[in-house]
């Protein structure tokens, strides 16, 4: 069973993605159609960086994971045998 500490920590997280896909969709789809000078362009960061904040979290992600990979196999790897 889950204890009280893994479900806030679960629920935290999942509203933490909630708020930041809402965050990233209306940045993505919304903001194209809002007028430039609207106070809304005021809570987001220009929209060059909608491309390039994903590509830099996706590179970060496959690095570590390419990471993790290599420890494991470096750290289960077997002795070689001698004749």
């Amino acid at each position: 069973m889950a204890t009280v500490t893994d479900r806030a920590v679960g629920v935290s997280l999942v509203g933490f993605s909630l708020l930041l896909f809402t965050y990233y969709s209306i940045w993505v789809i919304v903001l194209p159609f809002v007028d430039a000078d609207h106070v809304l362009h005021h809570y987001f960061l220009p929209r060059e960086y909608a491309v390039i904040l994903p590509s830099v979290a996706a590179l970060v992600v496959l690095l570590c994971i390419g990471a993790f990979v290599g420890a494991v196999m470096l750290k289960n790897r077997k002795p070689k045998k001698v004749d």
